[in-house]
């Protein structure tokens, strides 16, 4: 089959090397993410009059919280037979390190971090942060998710140079052809239509906020983002490829079976926020 019109994409996953440790385009779009978040919502902050020494702290809360639960999340979610199955892999998944056969231990970083585990990490470390330094729960995650499709987007990106969570084969000439997989045939870029789709909902979310501040506190921002990102995200689970082996033959993938609740939760948010 012609492949005139597939992108060969092929990019090195290191942007250079700062004093022999690798910079991944991963890690920086992370970042990128997480930095973009952080000034966004200090100027909501700022917007509602909270104090400055009561916002920095939030930074650290979220990250940690993130972090952790996309880690644990993609540990117990999609490989707990492995993580859970002996001592060493257990320490495996609790720090960026993994054990060698022939003895002793190599760094290799948090591999695995999943998006339904970093939901719920968040939303623990608001939580705390929120009991710590007396911010109203509802207003707190609201301000932070005008801003969390934006960060979304930067961790998709992030994935489409990893060359990692890629979509189905197009069965046509057209996709993208990731050749660090080895691969010589074009795929949907699922990354791609991730990324696209969550700055389009960052889009519309930020218009709203602009015109209807008042409705920061009601969970209608918490409830919008939730329903949108994880509607979004069981419909495309459909144009990926399986990403654990457990998942051939069901009907729905792990993805998708975990978007169901938080869907359901961000839709009766914003049915209660009318209310309020």
């Amino acid at each position: 089959m012609d492949n005139y019109l597939a992108v060969i994409w092929n990019p090195d996953s290191e942007l250079c090397r700062l004093f022999g440790l690798p910079i991944r385009y991963y890690s920086l779009m992370w970042v990128a993410g997480l930095v973009a978040a952080y000034f966004l919502v200090r100027k909501f902050y700022k917007d509602r009059g909270i104090k400055p020494e009561v916002f920095e702290p939030l930074f650290l809360y979220c990250f940690i919280g993130i972090l952790a639960g996309a880690r644990l999340g993609h540990c117990l979610f999609y490989e707990p037979d492995y993580y859970l199955s002996s001592g060493r892999h257990f320490i495996e998944m609790l720090l960026p390190i993994r054990f060698m056969p022939e003895g002793g231990w190599k760094m290799v970083g948090y591999s695995g971090l999943a998006s339904h585990g970093g939901t719920i990490g968040i939303f623990i470390g608001i939580l705390l942060y929120c009991r710590k330094y007396k911010v109203k729960l509802l207003e707190c995650v609201d301000m932070i998710c005008v801003a969390t499709p934006l960060t979304a987007a930067c961790i998709r990106i992030g994935n489409l140079m990893n060359s990692e969570i890629v979509g189905k084969a197009t069965g046509t000439g057209w996709g993208f052809i990731f050749v660090q997989n080895g691969e010589d045939f074009p795929r949907h870029p699922a990354q791609l239509y991730e990324a696209i789709a969550y700055l389009v909902i960052f889009a519309v979310i930020f218009l709203i906020y602009r015109k209807h501040k008042e409705k920061v506190g009601s969970g209608f921002y918490f409830g919008f983002c939730i329903a949108a990102i994880f509607t979004f995200r069981f419909f495309i689970e459909f144009c990926k490829e399986v990403q654990v082996d457990f998942e051939h033959g069901m009907v729905l993938d792990m993805g998708q079976i975990l978007s169901i609740p938080f869907a359901i939760a961000g839709i009766w948010l914003m049915l209660r926020s009318r209310k309020k």
